[in-house]
């Protein structure tokens, strides 16, 4: 196999001239025209830019040569579609969902684009709904044109840069940079255009794609490479065949014969002459021929095989072993048939097609090479990350790599030199800082989604991750903790035996219980006495004993809620009440009658007696009784777990069932209250020591004024406290009643026993 290379220039008209000079004969250029048998073109490889592959398919493809080339794929296939094209790179899709992979590993949201013209323009329609997609916002995006050789420099450098100082002053740390293979030397143009700017660029991390290279300019060795420092680069998969290095050893100009680049190379890469040099003496030095590529910067030379050159290696081998299987199918044909046709048909080059597409081979570094149904090599990408040091030396490092089957990016964190102005740490790149749980995200007016503002998150609400868009509610059975980033357990409270206030409540019914008996015990013992006599002995030992049931009623109300006591709590409190009542209604009463009774000719003694105090202690109380009953037969109480009204606790508690029914119960113990309190109101100022009306005025007036300020405190007080509020109003109105109108007896009773004699009482009488 022979070879012949030619330069595009990066010119259309030089490509098509290239291209057409290969498929004629080389010393006239006449159009279809070949006269010169030895030189059969049976492939082409190339380029590197996708315009020279596109260029040189549009002519190859009419006489069905076939070309490999390492230039876009994904860009190829859409414009070439139909034409003789293999691909050794691997799809451009990859790479894209490479980049997009690598962006969201740094976890970048704020992020810069620099494209070059047509194919840039491309990657945005592409990737741009994707980063949104992905919650990645895009700072800026510019776009410079296509590189040439010749009005290249002059027509873009100020536009250039515009394009450089919005990227140094933009807030986004990462770049993307999708160029090609001169962007970068023209992106170190610019910096040395604007060489006060410099340090503002080395605080940028750049992403550079497969299709830039960089190799330093003789006039650019001084330049400073620290900007260079940091950037991460996707590079065609390469492994280093073996004896590589030692080739590149052994190269030597003054040896190489029919190498006619290599003199070149070395003169541009030692800044020296040789004595037949075609060049003008650009360079003070003379070159020996014995100097060592080793010794080369990194930024002019590198010993290891680069992607492209890796790409072109695997090519020659694909047409070598193409050529290989087709030749021997032509030969075993030829013995078969016994004809001559070895010469005509190995001057078929649209045969090698055939071959080309099942091709498959390991090269002799390891890889499995053949072509997929789109006439794509299997291979993945390289991620490399540039490394300048101080001493201007410069190398690639491989810190991941993107697998060709999985398209998954591995990427070794560890291994990555940052720019160093991150002093070694991950960059970021946000508009905003992220909002830590607790805090959730509102947008800024007028700018991209990534830049937002941190908020707190609002009463009862948490967020439990970074840049969450709303804040969420806790299910039923948790609430917030301080911070709002996480849900915590409600504790199950009620008014316990254990509770300081449920103790002391529970204290306070034992304590008056206790002297509602004592007050029953002095009554019993004094039976005979007038006193007691006087006043309906039956309705105030009922009386007592309602008290007592009172006090012990509100136990209740304390401890767990259960089924059973739920029924009791409401009901028995209410029945016992009313009885209470109605016996103070019926003292009442019985006092009014028995002065009215007193006047000549009164009828009513027939009304003065026990009977009539019975009947109307008897009947309240089934009026009472008859509410409750109704109450539990329809809608009963019953023992609840509410969630709601305390934001950190679980209450448990008993549900009224009916609140209607619970008001209408609470309201006829107002009614009777209000009808006793008027009438011994009206009653207080009737003559006689024997009246109770003062002592049950004054009781009922605590009595009406506890429960007048029972409902909207009741009302207004949540959990165990609206217990508490209950169980305090039956204690302190019980206790009004039996302090207010049995206590001034007892001392009687007790202290001032001669007092407690018929003559006594009414001699005060007299007086």
């Amino acid at each position: 196999m022979g070879y012949h290379i030619s330069n595009s220039y990066f010119e259309a008209i030089w490509i098509y001239h290239a291209t057409m000079e290969l498929l004629y004969t080389t010393s006239r250029f006449v159009p279809n025209y070949k006269c010169d048998g030895e030189d059969n073109t049976i492939a082409v490889i190339g380029g590197l830019e996708f315009e020279t592959s596109f260029y040189m398919a549009t002519l190859l493809s009419i006489y069905r040569i076939p070309q490999l080339a390492y230039s876009s794929a994904s860009v190829m296939n859409d414009k070439c579609s139909g034409l003789s094209i293999y691909h050794m790179v691997p799809n451009e899709a990859h790479q894209y969902k490479g980049i997009l992979d690598l962006i969201l590993h740094f976890r970048w949201k704020w992020i810069g684009i620099i494209v070059v013209d047509e194919h840039g323009e491309r990657f945005l329609q592409t990737m741009l709904p994707q980063f949104s997609e992905n919650g990645i916002c895009v700072a800026f995006k510019e776009v410079f044109l296509q590189a040439t050789t010749i009005d290249y420099y002059m027509e873009v450098a100020e536009d250039g840069l515009n394009i450089f100082d919005v990227v140094i002053n933009s807030k986004a740390n990462a770049v993307i940079f999708f160029g090609d293979a001169e962007s970068v030397s023209y992106a170190r143009w610019l910096v040395r255009l604007s060489n006060s700017e410099n340090q503002k660029m080395k605080r940028k991390v750049y992403i550079m794609t497969a299709q830039m290279d960089f190799t330093t300019n003789f006039y650019q060795r001084t330049w400073d490479l620290q900007v260079l420092h940091g950037i991460i680069s996707f590079t065609f998969h390469t492994n280093e065949p073996p004896g590589f290095h030692k080739f590149l050893q052994s190269r030597k100009p003054l040896q190489a014969k029919g190498d006619s680049f290599i003199k070149v190379f070395w003169e541009q890469a030692f800044l020296c002459h040789f004595s037949d040099s075609l060049l003008e003496k650009e360079f003070d030095g003379n070159c020996t021929g014995e100097e060592e590529l080793k010794n080369l910067p990194g930024d002019v030379f590198e010993m290891s095989m680069s992607g492209n050159s890796y790409s072109v290696y695997n090519a020659v081998y694909a047409v070598a072993h193409a050529l290989h299987a087709m030749y021997s199918s032509l030969y075993k044909h030829q013995t078969m048939t016994g004809g001559k046709t070895w010469r005509y048909l190995s001057h078929q080059s649209w045969q090698l097609h055939h071959y080309l597409r099942r091709v498959t081979f390991n090269n002799s570094a390891g890889d499995e090479v053949f072509f997929d149904t789109a006439g794509e090599i299997k291979t993945g990408y390289n991620i490399m990350n540039w490394v300048a040091f101080p001493n201007q030396t410069f190398v690639r490092v491989k810190i991941g790599r993107m697998d060709p089957h999985s398209q998954m990016v591995a990427i070794n964190d560890d291994a990555i030199m940052w720019p160093s102005w991150f002093n070694q740490t991950k960059p970021l790149s946000v508009c905003s800082e992220s909002c830590q749980p607790g805090q959730s995200k509102k947008r800024k007016e007028g700018e991209p989604f990534c830049c937002y503002e941190c908020i707190p998150c609002p009463k009862g609400k948490i967020s439990t991750q970074k840049d969450m868009n709303d804040c969420v509610i806790c299910r039923e059975d948790l609430y917030p903790n301080m911070g709002q980033y996480q849900c915590i357990p409600k504790c199950i409270t009620y008014l316990s035996y254990e509770d300081p206030l449920g103790g002391t409540l529970a204290i306070c019914a034992l304590f008056f219980s206790f002297n509602a008996i004592v007050v029953l015990g002095i009554y019993m013992k004094n039976h005979n006495t007038p006193i007691v006599k006087a006043n309906n002995w039956s309705i105030t030992y009922t009386l007592l004993i309602s008290l007592l049931f009172c006090f012990l009623s509100s136990l209740l109300f304390i401890g767990r809620p259960e089924r059973m006591t739920c029924l009791l709590q409401q009901t028995a409190f209410g029945i016992i009440f009313s009885v209470s009542v109605s016996c103070v209604l019926a003292k009442t009463i019985t006092v009014v009658l028995a002065f009215m009774a007193t006047k000549p000719g009164s009828r009513m003694r027939q009304w003065v007696g026990n009977k009539l105090a019975n009947c109307l202690v008897l009947s309240c109380s089934l009026i009472q009784t008859s509410i409750c009953t109704v109450w539990l037969a329809t809608c009963p109480p019953f023992p609840e777990m509410d969630k709601h009204s305390m934001s950190e606790e679980i209450i448990l508690k008993c549900n009224e069932g009916s609140a209607t029914l619970f008001y209408c119960s609470l309201c006829y113990l107002g009614f009777l209250a209000i009808v006793s309190f008027t009438m011994a109101f009206l009653a207080r100022h009737l003559p006689g020591s024997f009246n109770e009306a003062k002592l049950i005025t004054f009781s009922m007036l605590v009595f009406c004024s506890v429960w007048l300020s029972f409902v909207p405190t009741y009302l207004s007080t949540k959990g165990k406290y609206m217990v508490a509020v209950e169980i305090f109003s039956i204690l302190a109105s019980s206790a009004g009643l039996l302090v207010c109108i049995f206590f001034p007896k007892c001392y009687i009773i007790i202290v001032r026993p001669e007092l407690n004699h018929r003559e006594q009482l009414l001699n005060r009488k007299v007086k």
